[in-house]
């Protein structure tokens, strides 16, 4: 371990500091430390130093300006100034050292900085996928500023590295890209990837960009799923009539048909039983679900069994709950990155997020390097029912859930 400005770093966090350069992407799990590593990377471009034992400042004449882009919720929580301060940075002019500046904003304003030339950009996990306008303005950005990328899930397919790729140069545009590897299938009525050619040469990229964090973690994860019942007469109802049973009117579409089928299966009273026990069990828990509803009913179920609760979700974001024993209410869209709890060690889904990345990063909540707990606890309750199936498998296989392919049939 190696101090740095009052702060440490783990050997695998030097590791792979040590190996950093200009258009790579820090690849570690949720918890590994990569804001840090980050910025100790900027720090020692710009002439700090490690392992002196005291802060040794970086060169301010032609600092670069520091711009961060991360996820909404990382920017109004200020998680990442806590990371700042060590290094005597600060978006607050007053507070920074320096007489460069310092910007945290979010991906949703990317655009700002389309223009910007000879700063130094993190980009905080992946989302620069597909084509839309984050791709365009990450490619401009890159054109005339360094940049790194952090995240826990760099990529599925190649697809997925393209704007990566075009922006370290290895590619002048995605034409290229699909001329040398791609072969499209003839018979799909849209572009769709049939295989992938020349793989070798792609592997070999990958590798050069990709800066994986050797992090051995200290704690143990226990995934134990819990059967759950559902009504399988109400159940195969809806599912052969389409009849909306809640509005009584026809189903509209595939949306409307999974959610109706997973309200029925995530209200089952077999669920609640099933959070109960485990309640008994592990005094303080976090509980995510997806809907108002479920929510309505885990209030419910807290106050019948006279629980102390807090929520983060659209409508509120309370604090961690104290005391013995607590729930704490978290909404996945709203809660599953940018807060980290140490006062637990157990997490229930109460049911599945549709998204692999949002459950790995709901499940990185209690993971932390500076918790107290060797062994972790997740639970999943989960019925028989063919949506919830369909959900697992596609977690399973680290993608995300389609409701058209499970209507269509497509799912096993």
């Amino acid at each position: 371990m190696v101090t740095l400005a009052g702060i440490t770093l783990y050997d695998y966090q030097l590791d792979a500091l040590n190996r950093m350069h200009n258009g790579c992407i820090l690849c570690g799990g949720v918890g590994s430390g990569k804001s840090r590593t980050a910025l100790a990377y900027y720090y020692v471009k710009n002439g700090g130093e490690i392992g002196t034992g005291q802060y040794i400042p970086m060169n301010d004449i032609n600092l670069q300006n520091l711009i961060i882009i991360t996820t909404a919720r990382k920017r109004d929580t200020c998680e990442w100034e806590t990371e700042l301060s060590p290094f005597l940075l600060s978006t607050r002019r007053d507070c920074n050292l320096y007489n460069n500046y310092v910007v945290v904003d979010s991906w949703n304003n990317i655009h700002k900085y389309a223009g910007q030339k000879g700063a130094f950009f993190i980009f905080d996990e992946q989302r620069v996928v597909g084509k839309g306008t984050w791709v365009n303005n990450f490619l401009k950005i890159a054109k005339h500023n360094e940049w790194i990328m952090l995240s826990a899930t760099p990529g599925d397919t190649w697809m997925d590295y393209i704007p990566v790729f075009i922006a370290n140069g290895f590619y002048k545009n995605r034409t290229e890209f699909n001329s040398q590897h791609v072969i499209f299938s003839r018979w799909s009525k849209y572009p769709k990837v049939d295989r992938y050619v020349n793989i070798g040469r792609l592997m070999r990229l990958r590798e050069r960009i990709l800066v994986d964090m050797d992090f051995n973690r200290k704690t143990i994860s226990h995934h134990e799923y819990i059967k759950c019942d559902y009504d399988r007469a109400t159940y195969m109802e809806i599912m052969k009539r389409r009849w909306n049973i809640c509005k009584n009117e026809p189903i509209k579409d595939a949306a409307e048909l999974c959610g109706l089928l997973r309200k029925l299966v995530n209200l089952d009273p077999s669920r609640f039983e099933a959070l109960i026990e485990i309640m008994e069990l592990h005094p303080r828990v976090i509980i995510f679900y997806n809907y108002d509803y479920e929510l309505d009913a885990l209030i419910e179920v807290c106050s019948a069994e006279d629980i102390p609760f807090a929520q983060w979700n659209g409508h509120k974001h309370q604090e961690i709950p104290e005391g013995r024993y607590w729930a704490y209410l978290v909404q996945y869209n709203a809660g599953a990155e940018g807060w980290n709890c140490v006062k637990t060690d157990t997490i229930v889904f109460f049911s599945q997020s549709y998204s692999y990345k949002i459950m790995v990063q709901a499940a990185g909540r209690i993971d932390r390097l500076n918790t107290p707990y060797k062994d972790l606890y997740y639970y999943h309750l989960k019925s028989n029912s063919s949506i919830d199936n369909a959900i697992y498998g596609t977690l399973k296989r680290k993608k995300t859930f389609n409701e058209r392919k499970f209507i269509g049939g497509d799912y096993d």
